[in-house]
């Protein structure tokens, strides 16, 4: 990008690039999510390197789902592109890994039905899997908190659903600007924070001292994790769990 970083491009320039139309981009810039860097005398639109890297987070937040006014949102709390960048491309990975084993398992039922062999049902059903960590879920919390979890989630309208993702994302920079100035576990506004991350998690489960406690260890404990919230900060899971032991014995024990 950084030959093209004084360039700027017309709207229709921008629309052939970018595969959408003109009229969307006018939409996004009444919105408020796309503003051009500038407009001409004629009333000609132009965008820069800022505003194409912005679009593509657009178009990336709306291939997974979010509506616009929670994109507004998500994008608004990340001020780094890159690491902003760098959770997107991970969601997407993430949902494109899905997606190739449900791919394998259907492969694999075409292959046994035109074979006339049969397939079990643990076989057919077995990369159906929407939440990597279910089981692990179930192994430290039961299966009734999962179920329960589970239930709370599918009973939200799409409109909530959106919104608990754009909450993830602005909580998760607000612990990002506490870690950055240096705050300490107990310090009130890194309690406030945290405060903000137990409201989340409640939203679809109610953990108890100790189970929020053991949720902000696997935070640490598993590379997924951390590698999720390092994408915003270095150390961000680490930072996390003091701050939720901290909040656990002062709210929750």
């Amino acid at each position: 990008m950084q030959r093209d970083d004084n360039r700027t491009w017309t709207i229709s320039e921008l629309a052939r690039a970018s595969r959408i139309t003109s009229r969307t981009l006018r939409h996004y810039d009444k919105l408020g999510l796309l503003e051009p860097a500038s407009v001409g005398a004629n009333g000609y639109r132009y965008y820069g390197a800022a505003e194409l890297l912005r679009l593509q987070r657009i178009l990336l937040l709306r291939e997974l789902g979010l509506g616009l006014e929670t994109i507004a949102e998500v994008l608004d709390g990340q001020a780094d592109p890159v690491q902003a960048l760098a959770v997107h491309r991970d969601w997407l990975l993430a949902e494109r890994d899905r997606m190739d084993r449900m791919s394998r398992t259907v492969d694999a039922t075409i292959n046994a039905l035109r074979q006339g062999e049969p397939m079990t049902a643990e076989n057919m059903f077995k990369d159906f899997d929407h939440n990597p960590y279910e089981a692990e879920a179930r192994q430290r919390w039961g299966d009734k908190a999962v179920d329960d979890s589970k239930a709370r989630y599918a009973g939200m309208s799409l409109g909530e659903k959106e919104q608990f993702i754009a909450e993830s994302a602005a909580l998760n920079e607000e612990l990002a600007r506490c870690f950055d100035a240096g705050l300490a576990a107990d310090d009130p506004a890194v309690q406030a924070a945290v405060d903000r991350h137990y409201k989340w998690v409640c939203v679809s489960w109610t953990p108890n001292a100790e189970s929020y406690v053991g949720l902000g260890q696997m935070y640490v404990d598993d590379p997924r994790f951390t590698a999720f919230y390092d994408n915003y900060r270095a150390g961000l899971a680490s930072f996390l769990l003091a701050g939720i032991k901290v909040y656990a014995e002062r709210q929750l024990s």
